[in-house]
This record gives C-alpha cells, sequence and structure tokens, in this order.
C-alpha cells in the first residue's frame, strides 16, 4: 500500500488512479499552484491524477463517468 501525505477523494489501485472533485477553491492560484505540486508529488509515485470540477459532476455526470471509464479500460490493457 502506498504512503501519501494527501488525502485524495477518490483511489483506485488496480489502475494507480486519483480523482479528485475540485469546488471553486482550486480554481484561485493558490490553488492551482497547490494542486500542481500535489498532482506532480503522486505523478512520482506512479498514479495519474484525473481532476472533474463539481460543475460538470453535477451537470455531466455520464460524461464524467465516461472519462474515468476510458482510462481505466486503457490501463487495464
Amino acid at each position: 500500500m502506498l504512503s501519501l501525505n494527501y488525502i485524495v477523494d477518490f483511489y483506485c489501485p488496480a489502475v494507480s488512479l486519483v480523482i479528485e472533485r475540485d469546488g471553486s477553491q482550486h480554481y484561485t492560484e493558490e490553488g492551482l499552484e497547490a494542486d500542481q505540486m500535489r498532482d506532480e508529488a503522486l505523478a512520482q509515485l506512479g498514479l495519474k491524477v484525473l481532476r472533474f470540477d463539481n460543475g460538470r459532476i453535477m451537470r455531466r455526470i455520464d460524461d464524467v463517468v465516461e472519462a474515468i471509464y476510458h482510462y481505466c479500460l486503457k490501463e487495464s490493457h
């Protein structure tokens, strides 16, 4: 099991995937910088981060599920 210094929203070890649900605080200058540093740290552990903003999740959940599905399908082969 990986040890992270971060709490992620969702983690799927089968495909080394982290899924983050981003609220408005992620779109400030500080939020963007923090997310970039976090994504880079997770990438160094071999993890891919997919980010979806709350609005997209609420309005277009089917698109979000499809994006996750296609990523998992690609990585599992």
